[in-house]
This record gives structure tokens, C-alpha cells and sequence, in this order.
């Protein structure tokens, strides 16, 4: 009888540690739960925290899929921008549509298309990606950015184009509402950014 009391005694004392154990196991937090710190998560990490310009990304496109980029894009205002690393007169205006993307980055869209690619057998399109990349990293271009993969000259006759520099400028209606080039500029009246694209996009951002 006392051997049963005993052994009734022991398995009562045995079953409320258990429990109180298990309790504990099941309100202790899991650190796989727990909720993340905000603060941590919201700071830029990787490449892009060190340096901005890893943010600049270039996508190889023909003329038909460039549009298609810009047509994704109505509803709102875009300034597309045909350049090319090896004129001058190109990349000395660039800076300027870096700026026109500072100001005006909520409102409208700013795109460049690269027309490097001259058709060279032994210089495929994808060959002046390092330059132009190097170029748009530079002058921090974290817009969209296009290398065309047709020839520059071919491009030039299908748009009835003299040559670059170049600037769209589509009105939300997806249209063109503008071209600047300087197919028939005077002597030292070529078209700016400054002078010209900025005051007509901000008449357009105004209507």
C-alpha cells in the first residue's frame, strides 16, 4: 500500500513539471518569428548602398521594341534620347537629361537609346555594351536605357534622320509630340536641352 501511494506520489510530481515544461516550450518566442527590423531592411544594401551608378542598367532592343518600352510608359510624358558615345555633341547634352530626370522624375520618363551599333561585321551590337554602360554609370543614368542592335544608318533613313543627336518627346497620349534634331539647324543654332526641350516639356507638364 505505502509502495502505491509512493509510486502515485511520484507520477503526480512527474506529470506538473511535465506540463510546466511544455508550457514554456509553447510561449517561448521563435527567433524564426519574430519581426523583422524595419530599420535595417529600409537601408540601400549591396553595390547600389557603395554606389549609385549600380543602379544603371542597359537593355539591347531594336527600334520596334524601344517604342514598345515607350508605349508602356503612356499616361505619362517621355523624353527619349538618341545618342551615341562617339558624338560629341550627344554626350555633351546627356548631363542634361540626367537633369531633366531629377527634376521631373515623378512626371515624366526619361530613356536613352545608344545608336553605337554601325553595322561593323566584326563589332556585333553587344561589343559596345562595356563603353556605353561605362558612359551611363558615369553620368548616373538610372533611367531606362537602350543599346540598339540595328544599324545606326539603317535607323537613320527609316526615321528620316539626318543624324544624332535626337530627342522625342511623347505626350501622354503615347504620341509624338515632338522631335528635336538639327537636320535643319543654321550654323550654331543646334538644338539644347536647355533652350529648347526643357521649356517645351514644362509646357507640356503644365497643360
Amino acid at each position: 500500500m505505502f509502495r502505491f501511494l509512493w509510486a502515485a506520489l511520484l507520477f503526480s510530481l512527474w506529470a506538473i513539471l511535465g506540463c510546466e515544461s511544455n508550457s514554456q516550450t509553447v510561449t517561448s518566442p521563435s527567433p524564426k518569428t519574430q519581426e523583422p527590423d524595419k530599420s535595417v531592411l529600409s537601408e540601400p544594401v549591396g553595390d547600389a548602398a557603395k554606389n549609385p551608378a549600380a543602379a544603371v542598367a542597359l537593355d539591347l532592343k531594336n527600334w520596334d521594341e524601344t517604342l514598345a518600352l515607350v508605349a508602356w510608359h503612356k499616361g505619362k510624358i517621355v523624353v527619349l534620347d538618341l545618342w551615341s558615345t562617339s558624338c560629341e555633341p550627344c554626350t555633351v547634352e546627356f548631363p542634361h537629361l540626367v537633369e531633366l530626370h531629377k527634376q521631373h522624375g515623378e512626371k515624366l520618363v526619361c530613356m536613352s537609346a545608344s545608336c553605337d551599333y554601325a553595322g561593323i561585321k566584326s563589332k556585333p551590337p553587344e561589343s559596345y555594351r562595356e563603353r556605353v554602360l561605362a558612359f551611363l554609370a558615369k553620368q548616373n543614368a538610372t533611367f531606362p536605357n537602350v543599346l540598339l542592335n540595328v544599324e545606326s544608318d539603317v535607323l537613320f533613313e527609316k526615321l528620316e534622320l539626318a543624324s544624332i543627336p535626337a530627342v522625342y518627346v511623347f505626350g501622354a497620349d503615347g504620341k509624338v509630340a515632338k522631335r528635336f534634331d538639327n537636320d535643319h539647324a543654321k550654323p550654331g543654332e543646334d538644338f539644347t536641352y536647355a533652350k529648347d526641350i526643357m521649356p517645351f516639356v514644362e509646357k507640356l507638364l503644365a497643360e
